[in-house]
């Protein structure tokens, strides 16, 4: 992705953000118990029944139709189902959501093809949009979504939904993804403190692993949680400049800070015995189980710890854990001089015009969508007028504030910017060089260089 349009650009100070969303951990997880329902959980929330705010005019759609394509699976896509039953209920209209598969640019390809194209997609790469604009199958959101827009988000998260400066993206879904979650018995049985720096959550995984328990559990069988370690070092270490140019392929994958980044994540990943049934385990590991077996088995579960985003929580709601008591999370340790800021996201995209089309772009652009789906946990939304107590625990309440007064103080995913082809496609590019990576980190150089090979051919230069 090329356009500055596209990556989100630091207004304040990277380490202001990392400090509010520190400190706002921090409180979450000492208050989080005080806070909790004692209902019984769907998602990450409970299942008493979510507000149903009016905020927005919706149309009268009675008799229309329309389809909504996205790949999320599991509890992820029940609690969006739920969002779009209250759309039904408001409009008259019918909405049937479609499951997609990676890379969802194929998928709708072949949709398209066939004359079938869903009336919504949900994309989860700003590449991904950019190619579905420059294959015309985009339509660009009306003024009434606009005004939304305007409204509820801020310049950044609007930004990230234009092409050559029309807007085509509404951001309905954000993901923190600078967090590691940590089984906190077994943190309190090796003695174990969170750690703040890349050499100290070293120590920690040490003091886990003379404990009896393997450090890290990898999803390594889904190439886009690897991409995520590396954002993550890479930001810390590089710094934001370096962190945008790499992004848009100014500068080479075969750069020395490329392999400064490497090298680090080498230090776990090439550690014997540091990863949940080693490379090779890993590798077969989908992310929702890198989870479960981190919150499974008392106190001797396969891994202490798993890195990824705040939805990490829709899959600890089905093991026994409790988030904020058996399950904790802390930042993404500085490997550089400040903690990394990384986010990501889902935005929803026209492709099929119509009026009632454009009603649901607008309704996913109100607080009052993303209200529904805050109240069921494992989400976050970057509409600003969210009120913060929609979300059902401590630790996400904290969450979405810090990530709303971060502003646009932050990185979007780096993968996700790219092609599809490069960033965002199973066996290919991106993934596919970072999962031979977990499986030889000794092959830096050559990592390298297939990296190179690929981002110049999916970019194009």
């Amino acid at each position: 992705m090329r356009s500055t349009s596209n990556t989100i650009r630091t207004r304040r100070t990277a380490r202001a953000a990392t400090a509010l969303l520190a400190g706002a951990l921090a409180f979450s997880l000492t208050s989080c118990g005080d806070n909790d329902s004692d209902d019984g959980q769907e998602g990450v929330g409970n299942t008493q029944e979510s507000p149903s705010p009016s905020t927005v005019t919706l149309p009268k759609l009675d008799g229309e139709s329309l389809e909504v394509a996205a790949v999320w699976t599991g509890p992820e896509q029940a609690n969006f189902k739920k969002v779009l039953a209250e759309f039904e209920k408001r409009t008259g209209a019918k909405v049937t959501f479609v499951p997609a598969q990676d890379p969802i640019i194929n998928f709708l390809g072949s949709k398209i093809a066939g004359g079938a194209p869903p009336d919504i997609a949900i994309l989860p790469q700003v590449g991904a949009i950019k190619q579905a604009v420059d294959k015309g199958w985009a339509t660009p959101v009306g003024p009434e979504a606009q005004e939304q827009l305007k409204k509820n988000y801020s310049q950044g998260w609007q930004d990230l939904g234009k092409v050559d400066g029309k807007q085509y993206g509404v951001y309905y879904k954000a993901a923190n993804k600078s967090l590691i979650w940590y089984n906190a018995p077994v943190f309190e049985n090796a003695g174990a403190e969170e750690p703040k720096t890349w050499n100290e959550l070293l120590t920690t995984a040490q003091t886990v692993y003379d404990s009896g328990v393997t450090p890290f559990s990898i999803g390594g069988a889904d190439g886009w949680t690897l991409t995520d370690w590396f954002e993550n070092v890479y930001l810390s270490q590089a710094g934001p400049e370096k962190y945008d140019q790499l992004a848009k392929h100014e500068i080479k994958w075969t750069d020395p800070s490329v392999k400064d980044a490497l090298s680090k994540l080498a230090e776990i990943w090439g550690k014997k015995d540091y990863v949940a049934g080693g490379a090779a385990g890993a590798l077969q590991t989908e992310f929702p189980a890198s989870v479960t077996q981190t919150f499974t088995g008392g106190d001797q579960p396969k891994a202490a710890m798993v890195y990824e985003g705040d939805f990490v929580q829709v899959n600890i709601a089905e093991t026994d854990a409790k988030v904020g008591e058996q399950a904790k999370v802390f930042p993404f340790p500085a490997v550089g001089d400040t903690a990394p800021v990384v986010s990501g996201g889902d935005a929803a995209v026209i492709l099929d015009d119509s009026k009632a089309a454009q009603a649901l772009a607008t309704f996913l652009a109100s607080p009052d969508a993303a209200t529904i789906q805050a109240g069921l946990g494992g989400y976050l939304s970057p509409n600003k007028n969210v009120d913060p107590s929609a979300y059902p625990n401590a630790v996400q309440q904290e969450m979405a504030k810090a990530l709303i007064a971060a502003g646009d103080d932050f990185r979007f995913d780096m993968s996700d910017q790219a092609p599809q082809a490069f960033g965002g496609t199973p066996g290919k590019g991106e993934w596919k060089a970072l999962q031979d990576f977990l499986k030889n980190p000794k092959n830096i150089a050559g990592t390298q260089a297939t990296l190179e090979a690929d981002a110049a051919k999916a970019f194009g230069n």
